[in-house]
């Protein structure tokens, strides 16, 4: 077997463990308000910090390019309240745009 998947394996049982160790923490603790709280925007947190380095990075690499314009878009779209589909449908059309006019 070779370390790729001795390490695929590895994570597996980690994963599944973390998953277990999840179900064993009693009810009283995850109903207090701090933890909570916590358990609530961590998903949010997750997400953004997703999104961010999915735009700005190519690899070990920091980069500016169309994809931000989309995502900046997107950003103002969903402050303005427009629906999910026309938020993504206007993101891809933008970053297409500007990757069109040669810019990333």
């Amino acid at each position: 077997m070779t370390r790729l998947w001795l390490a695929v394996l590895g994570a597996s049982v980690v994963s599944f463990a973390q998953k277990w160790l999840g179900y064993q923490v009693p009810p009283e603790l995850l109903e207090r308000p701090r933890i909570r709280r916590i358990t609530t925007l961590l998903p949010v947190a997750l997400l953004g910090a997703l999104v961010a380095v999915q735009t700005a990075t190519s690899g070990p690499e920091l980069v500016l390019d169309a994809r931000l314009a989309g995502l900046a878009v997107a950003m103002v779209m969903l402050v303005l309240r427009a629906p999910f589909l026309a938020v993504v449908v206007g993101a891809a059309v933008v970053t297409a745009a500007v990757r069109a006019l040669g810019w990333g």
